[in-house]
């Protein structure tokens, strides 16, 4: 199937591509890697009258660390950017886990995570990762600039928090309280597919004890899933046997999941609380040796 008729905008300038939102309201969308809209606009899932592609804007390739220990991922920056990052892996683990199992390769090399967040598919991975880690979004307008964190901006099965008329230009992960841990695991019945259930985890410790965690759960209901209780359920903890076995318990129950072709609720279910054990029992060793 073709897509509908749209009418095609390259602007050079942020400012440009705000002015073509203003101007056309609801029927522009952004196109940034495209590798969600394209393929909705080729079945008219969606059918924007104007497509206004950001790839000329200057400056929006970047992610980088800041100087506190927190990390700016800009709307350009590329799934396989991540990938092949050199600050992730000691700045973010929990980033650098998941940036592998975005997708397949192709799609790596055009995609980004802050379209997959705009997206809000409840099986994107970015969204269950950047929800764990406290993040947010920085979206810019003719009124200015406002930051809305991740937990607000995906409010809904594809549907996010943005003005018709506003643009995201970055995602922002905040400086840690303490030492960095975490991962992020995905059950797929083959590379590229949907996530049968993913966990993100995200762990900020001092001396071993956690003063800070974040769990947050991939395509396991309508929406990406904040595990909460959780997460607080391992704040003040030591990661004892039967802290990981409370975690894992109260991680499944805060899945919404559905029985389909990937396995049944409960399967599911016992997924999370399965990744969820694993991670923290993985944890468990150095957190004990520091001690």
């Amino acid at each position: 199937m073709y897509p509908s008729r749209f009418r095609y905008e390259a602007p050079r300038s942020l400012d440009e591509a705000l002015a073509l939102l203003a101007e056309h309201g609801d029927e522009a969308k952004i196109l940034a890697g495209g590798q969600s809209l394209v393929p909705m606009m080729k079945l008219r899932f969606a059918a924007p009258g104007v497509l206004v592609d950001i790839n000329g804007i200057a400056g929006l390739g970047f992610h980088e660390e800041t100087a506190g220990g927190g990390l700016r991922v800009g709307a350009l920056c590329r799934h396989v950017d991540l990938e092949h990052s050199t600050v992730l892996p000691g700045a973010q683990p929990t980033m650098a886990a998941a940036a592998p199992l975005v997708a397949d390769p192709i799609v790596r090399t055009r995609g980004t995570l802050v379209g997959s967040l705009c997206h809000a598919d409840p099986q994107g991975d970015w969204a269950s990762v950047m929800l764990a880690l406290g993040g947010s979004v920085v979206a810019v307008s003719p009124r200015g600039r406002r930051t809305i964190p991740v937990g607000e901006f995906v409010v809904g099965t594809f549907q996010n928090a943005l003005e018709h008329d506003e643009i995201v230009v970055e995602a922002v992960v905040p400086a840690a309280q303490g030492a960095r841990a975490g991962s992020y695991l995905k059950l797929e019945r083959r590379v590229g597919d949907f996530a049968t259930a993913g966990v993100a985890m995200a762990l900020e410790s001092v001396g071993g004890q956690i003063l800070r965690a974040g769990i947050a759960l991939t395509g396991v209901g309508p929406a990406t899933i904040a595990a909460t209780e959780a997460a607080e359920a391992l704040v003040g903890a030591s990661l004892d046997p039967d802290v990981i076995d409370r975690a894992a318990e109260l991680a499944a129950a805060a899945a919404r999941p559905r029985t389909d072709h990937r396995g049944s609720a409960d399967y599911k279910r016992h997924v999370v609380a399965t990744f969820v054990r694993r991670m923290l029992t993985a944890e468990r060793a150095p957190a004990g040796a520091a001690a």
